[in-house]
């Protein structure tokens, strides 16, 4: 079991970049995919990109795709988001999210731990 903590959301302008970090409790994160959601104000919540246990695997929303970068540091039990060229869309609450050992997080799968959030926003 792992559990995810979210952290470096803010307020940014259009253009700008941040990164979202995750790090997750538990002693067999080596062994989790991790998977970033978001979810706008007034919409679902929606994936945003994944990555496998050993980092071989990604997997990004067509939305991000050559903004956004996911990867992980197994040692840390961390899991990072890095987002460039943010616009306002890109404006919502990010979770960081897992299902169990050797599965992978896909953007249908049903995930079984959440975090509690970052809160993204940007402004033009």
């Amino acid at each position: 079991q792992v559990s995810p903590v979210e952290s470096g959301g803010g307020l940014v302008q259009a253009g700008d970049s941040m990164r979202l970090t995750c790090v997750a409790s538990g002693h067999l994160f080596s062994t989790y995919a991790m998977a970033w959601f978001r979810q706008a104000p007034g919409k679902e919540r929606e994936f945003v990109a994944a990555i496998g246990w050993l980092a071989r695997n990604v997997d990004y929303d067509d939305s991000v795709k050559g903004r956004f970068i996911i990867s992980r540091d197994n040692d840390k039990n961390t899991v990072y988001l890095q987002m460039d060229n943010l616009r306002p869309e890109d404006t919502g609450l990010y979770y960081c999210s897992t299902v169990a050992p050797f599965v992978p997080c896909e953007s249908r799968t049903p995930m079984s731990y959440w975090g509690k959030g970052t809160r993204v926003t940007v402004y033009e």
